[in-house]
């Protein structure tokens, strides 16, 4: 699967995402929202880029492990606290993308929110991807009981009671 970036001319420039993306795949993988959680469900970084890099980690890593690649991600979802300062920080926020995820970049949308679920997040990505054939999901070594398996953003879990 090869997502087709669409960016018609009657449009404004896309610049650090794409106006639309066509694909085609047999599977849908949905991720989760993903903060600057560290391992332990601490917030780590002080500073809006740190916690983006942070959080757009955690989203490649999960994507990774249902066996996708950046390239796949049709749609990303940026959850930002602060839009002002998200769009000061906008060029290192790009450059922190092009390291981690390179140059193919999904339809994307900046949402300004009140808050998140952790008080000391700044910022929040989810996304989809499109991926060819049978899943090649890296085995998770997580909780058994599925208690853990409510994704990177522990907030709609616990709010859910799950």
């Amino acid at each position: 699967m090869s997502p087709e970036r669409i960016n018609p001319a009657e449009l404004s420039p896309a610049t650090g995402f794409s106006h639309a993306v066509a694909a085609t795949g047999s599977r849908l993988v949905f991720l989760a929202g993903q903060t600057a959680l560290d391992v332990k469900g601490e917030v780590v970084g002080a500073t809006l880029p740190e916690q983006f890099e942070r959080a757009l980690s955690g989203l490649l890593a999960a994507l990774a492990a249902a066996g996708g690649a950046p390239a796949d991600l049709v749609r990303v979802t940026v959850y930002a606290v602060d839009v002002a300062d998200y769009r000061a920080h906008a060029p290192e926020l790009g450059r922190i993308w092009r390291r981690l995820a390179g140059r193919d970049y999904p339809a994307m949308a900046v949402v300004g929110i009140v808050r998140l679920w952790d008080e000391e997040a700044l910022v929040e990505l989810d996304g989809i991807a499109v991926l060819d054939g049978p899943s090649e999901a890296i085995p998770h070594s997580g909780d058994p009981s599925g208690e853990a398996a409510c994704g990177g953003s522990r907030g709609a879990a616990q709010a859910s009671g799950l």
